[in-house]
């Protein structure tokens, strides 16, 4: 045979993009063994403008010969459209089509010619054009054993409307599934509930239902995601006749950027921690890159930890995390507790919405990716000192052979053999090697014996002998004031560390010139010496251990061991993360070399990470979209700070034009969760402990920071290391997002500066000039009067 027509048990993966999305699909289940019944599909190499020609036909005779003999002379057949846009995770075009059925084999010719022409019907262009398709449509052609049906119907393996993962939708009819599509006769809706698909609808069809569910299981699983099947019941056996994503809960669109992972099921998201580390609106070149990166270390199928992303914000999904729990026996509200150091405080009446695992599957999964997890830990222990000790040399070798590279084929080398992989051990390196998990647990149990407050304290040096990483910008331009380090020095040890240290389209410090007499400047006219900060702080340390010491005198060895222990445990995360950001500038260094051969500027950054190699071995294909992607992430740039908490699906554009907005909280019942019940006072968490009065300062970014008074109240979205620097100019730090282990409330508490972090609303409710107290202690903000 040739390459006009191929059956779906022989078409290979190479052809699976020419033979559209439900001849694609059909033929990789077919080939996987689920029930669908027998066909082929004509590829467009078969058409010409007025049909089929001559070769395609007789390959076409050829096989429904083949399988009107296996059905002992009587056949007949469905004939449907495969578009190479149709079925795709952007657009279904389901019933735009036309579908012929019942089909003799001598009639198959005019049926195909009649679904061919439908490519130029009216309504194909209308839906077309409506979704951004404005090419004429390339089209193959499904030739199927028509099965007839005795119930046909379709299930949906997650809510289409709200998301939810909780049950499978189905509905079905008696007879032929035009019906059900058409509307001609009502249907009769059933549910499949997770985790064990129990049944629940009409008592007729309750025997086909775990046939059903599994098959349904599987093909979520396999394609990655919720499906809309269609399938029929004949002769008391279940057949699969289409499959396709759910087009309603597509996360994202490829081509233009156009992303927002809150579509694919009710689930809680957060920004807290990691909305820290990536502040920025994320080029699809950084996300695609951390996803990867996410991925090669995801706990469980659908976990984002580092990579959900919502109109190009980072979000972490906690129902996936906290869905894990009670499979083992700890209850939500514990590990609701568990995870708020680090992700912070769960509004009070907001439901977790909770995954139905399938406890023995969970439990597999966690064991295979664990025993990966376990091997990284093994290999962070066993290798860390190499990487601590030799990155700086790798990257300044790296970028002096990007900067040499004068070829494609240098770059591709560079990166598949060098850059890639590189990164990868680094940040399985700062991953496995850095664990939070007994500093989460050690200071419950400080906050059980002492109160919060006094535990902030116990907990303030964390630097020690050896120093703190996200000190070191802070300490190094202190250092250059008083003629302890060179400028040189400073940037090979820091000019890598940025409030945008993970976006690479942003420029590092190291490259801007200005950069250091900036912050020189801005440190001498605070007139503040941080010396006397570490001091000041180090003596409040040292009175809290001796309090302690008073009070519980049978666990004083037990507390200098623990604080010991996660001092080593802090100042390794910090180094081990100083040493991944810096794989980053790399990174930012190969992405310019590649803007400079392929002379597309600053676009390059619109690239997906796995586009980087296809654009260097001569595909070019992608950049006739980067116009788009640039356009919608511009888009995303305009929108106000997002909700510290969401769930479900959400719409920033629309909820931005709401004035009475929360940013603590999005999804059902907020309007009826409380506000804060004094209008004067603002809750968040217990940073760093101190009480103090003063005026704020409302900075929307770093880049902002020169207008910062010293003794200023910083009020800000959210900080990083990037602005250490800052820091000492300001009385106390308040921010939106942030929980008692992220990086202002550890450097806060390392200078001995008063905190609150996580407030959700302070940058909404306060205007520079106001005055306020800050308890650090108790994770309040009153409100004295307003500007």
């Amino acid at each position: 045979m040739g390459n006009f027509v191929q059956p779906f048990k022989e078409l290979a993966p190479e052809f699976y993009s020419v033979a559209g999305g439900k001849g694609g699909m059909l033929a990789r289940m077919y080939q996987s063994g689920y029930p669908v019944p027998e066909g082929f599909v004509i590829l467009p190499s078969a058409f010409h403008e007025q049909g089929l020609n001559d070769k395609a036909w007789h390959e076409i005779q050829a096989y429904l010969s083949d399988i009107v003999k296996n059905y002992e002379g009587v056949a007949f057949f469905a004939v449907r459209s495969s578009a190479l846009s149709e079925d795709s995770a952007s657009a279904s075009f389901a019933g735009e089509f036309e579908t012929v059925l019942n089909v003799e084999a001598d009639k198959v010719s005019d049926a195909v010619y009649t679904v061919f022409m439908s490519t130029q019907s009216e309504r194909v262009k209308v839906y077309s054009s409506v979704h951004g398709f404005d090419k004429a449509h390339e089209i193959a052609v499904v030739v199927q054993l028509m099965v007839q049906s005795e119930i046909s119907g379709v299930i949906f393996t997650a809510d289409p409307i709200t998301g939810s993962h909780t049950c499978m939708m189905g509905n079905y009819v008696y007879g032929l599934g035009e019906q059900l599509v058409s509307g001609e006769v009502n249907a009769n809706p059933f549910k499949l509930i997770r985790p064990k698909g129990k049944y629940d609808g009409p008592s007729e069809f309750k025997q086909y239902a775990s046939e059903l569910f599994r098959y349904a299981i599987n093909l979520e699983k396999e394609y990655n995601g919720p499906q809309d099947i269609e399938w029929a019941v004949v002769k008391g056996k279940v057949y699969l006749l289409q499959s396709r994503p759910v087009t309603s809960l597509r996360t994202i669109n490829y081509d233009s950027y156009e992303i927002n992972d809150s579509c694919d099921g009710d689930f809680l998201w957060t920004n807290n921690n990691v909305g820290e580390a990536i502040p920025d609106v994320m080029t699809p070149f950084t996300w695609s890159l951390i996803r990867e990166l996410d991925l090669e270390c995801q706990k469980v199928t659908g976990y984002y930890l580092w990579s959900g992303n919502i109109y190009g914000r980072v979000y972490t999904n906690v129902s996936m995390l906290l869905s894990i729990m009670p499979q083992f026996g700890i209850s939500l509200n514990w590990g609701k507790k568990l995870i708020g150091d680090v992700f912070g405080k769960i509004p009070d009446n907001v439901e977790v919405p909770i995954y139905p695992f399938e406890k023995i599957a969970l439990l597999k999964e966690l064991v295979q990716r664990g025993k990966k997890n376990v091997k990284r830990i093994k290999e962070a222990q066993k290798h860390k000192e190499y990487y601590l000790n030799y990155t700086q040399q790798w990257c300044t070798e790296i970028i002096k052979q990007i900067g040499d590279s004068n070829s494609g084929s240098q770059l591709l080398e560079l990166w598949l053999n060098e850059i890639r992989p590189y990164v990868s051990k680094l940040w399985n390196m700062w991953l496995g090697g850095a664990s939070s998990t007994t500093l989460m647990t050690f200071r419950k149990r400080l906050i059980k014996l002492v109160g919060e407050e006094e535990a902030n304290l116990l907990l303030s040096d964390f630097r020690g002998d050896n120093g703190l990483e996200s000190l070191g910008p802070l300490i190094g331009i202190m250092k250059i004031s008083k003629g302890e380090l060179s400028r040189e020095d400073y940037m090979a040890k820091y000019g890598h560390r940025s409030p945008h240290e993970f976006e690479a389209s942003i420029p590092y410090p190291i490259e801007d010139e200005e950069y250091l007499d900036k912050q020189l400047t801005e440190y001498r006219k605070s007139g503040v010496d941080v010396e006397e900060l570490l001091q000041k702080q180090q003596v409040q340390f040292e009175q809290a251990k001796e309090r302690f010491r008073l009070r519980y005198p049978a666990k004083r060895k037990w507390l200098e061991q623990n604080i010991s222990k996660l001092r080593q445990a802090a100042q390794l995360r910090e180094s081990l993360r100083s040493e991944f950001v810096k794989t980053f500038r790399v990174i930012r260094s190969f992405m310019l070399k590649l803007s400079e051969l392929t002379q597309i500027g600053n676009d390059v950054f619109f690239l997906y990470c796995f586009e980087v190699p296809d654009l260097l071995r001569g595909d070019n294909s992608m950049l006739r979209h980067l116009a788009v992607r640039k356009q919608n992430y511009e888009r995303y740039q305009t929108l106000p700070v997002m909700p510290q908490f969401i769930r479900g699906r959400f719409d920033p554009f629309e909820w931005a034009k709401d004035v009475d907005r929360r940013l603590d909280y999005y999804g059902p019942q907020a309007e009826n969760l409380p506000r804060d019940g004094d209008i004067k006072v603002i809750k968040g968490f217990a940073g760093a402990a101190g009480k103090i009065e003063g005026n704020v300062r409302v900075l929307e970014s770093f880049a902002e920071t020169e207008s910062f008074l010293p003794g200023e109240i910083l009020v800000t979205s959210t900080t990083n290391v990037g602005w250490t620097p800052l820091f000492p100019k300001t009385a106390a730090i308040i921010t939106d997002i942030g929980a008692p282990l992220s990086h202002a409330a550890i450097v806060a508490r390392e200078l001995g500066i008063p905190a609150v972090v996580g407030c959700g609303t302070a940058t909404r409710r306060l205007k520079t000039g106001d005055r306020v107290i800050v308890d650090g202690g108790q994770g309040l903000v009153e409100i004295l009067n307003q500007n």
